[in-house]
């Protein structure tokens, strides 16, 4: 199999027609259009509809067990009430994070990140949404799990910076921002990928990134999450795409033979 791919690729290059380059899908906080966001089916239904990455958003509680949630509170997703910084991981353990998405999903929990590191390792990649978290912590559980070299880590440059000191295999990404702070990133960082969104994928921004060989991971979501948004991201530059529907974009990039 591996001997046919090379020889495709061989005669695709000697005839001067280039392959299709790969677009990574990463599914924002796992399939939670149809589960519950943050939770181990939602992220099992990313991984059924072929994504690459799933996003997760990593927050510490009181006592430093890390777990998965967007928002600072449990207000939002679950049956209980508070920041989950002052709540023990045994409160927030405690909460069902799955009724209010449908009665089939009632008992389902918040998962641990470590959990979720154990249910990705070897199925796909993680892309940490660095919530509230310190950094030896972050990497110690990457490395504890074997997925240092298999997550991107969406994080601020001070932040980023503490992460390479501890270990520089990490992939520390970035958001661009503007022209100025993505010159600075990739002269102080060198970073593999860099993050953006609508705000500043622009012309001038990607020309930096392309031009210092780093891949560029974009989101479309809400309304920019639809076939005409996701091939114009790819014609500007991007190599991944985050979205709400991981299914239909992983339909759309190999209809289109991006996959």
């Amino acid at each position: 199999m591996i001997r046919r791919i090379f020889l495709i690729l061989f005669v695709l290059s000697s005839i001067g027609v280039a392959a299709p380059r790969r677009i990574v899908v990463i599914s924002h906080r796992g399939e939670h259009l149809e589960h519950p966001e943050n939770t181990v089916p939602a992220f099992e239904a990313a991984i059924r509809a072929g994504a690459d990455f799933i996003e997760v958003d990593v927050r510490a509680t009181s006592d430093g067990k890390l777990v998965l949630s967007h928002d600072s509170t449990v207000n939002r997703c679950t049956n209980g009430q508070g920041k989950i910084e002052q709540m023990t991981f045994d409160q927030v353990e405690a909460l069902d994070a799955g009724a209010r998405k449908g009665p089939q999903f009632a008992g389902v929990r918040i998962p641990t990140f470590d959990q979720v590191l154990d249910l990705a390792r070897g199925r796909i990649g993680v892309y940490v949404d660095v919530k509230s978290v310190t950094a030896r912590d972050l990497a110690s559980h990457l490395e504890a799990h074997a997925m240092a070299e298999h997550a991107v880590i969406y994080c601020g440059l001070d932040f980023a910076r503490e992460l390479l000191a501890l270990n520089p295999r990490l992939r520390v990404m970035p958001e661009a921002s503007s022209v100025d702070h993505a010159g600075r990133l990739v002269s102080e960082l060198h970073p593999k990928v860099i993050a953006f969104d609508a705000r500043d994928f622009t012309p001038e921004i990607i020309a930096i990134v392309k031009k210092a060989g780093s891949r560029i991971y974009v989101d479309r979501l809400g309304a920019a999450d639809n076939p005409e948004s996701w091939q114009a991201a790819i014609d500007a530059g991007a190599d991944g795409i985050q979205t709400d529907r991981p299914a239909a974009l992983v339909e759309y990039l190999k209809a289109k033979g991006y996959r």
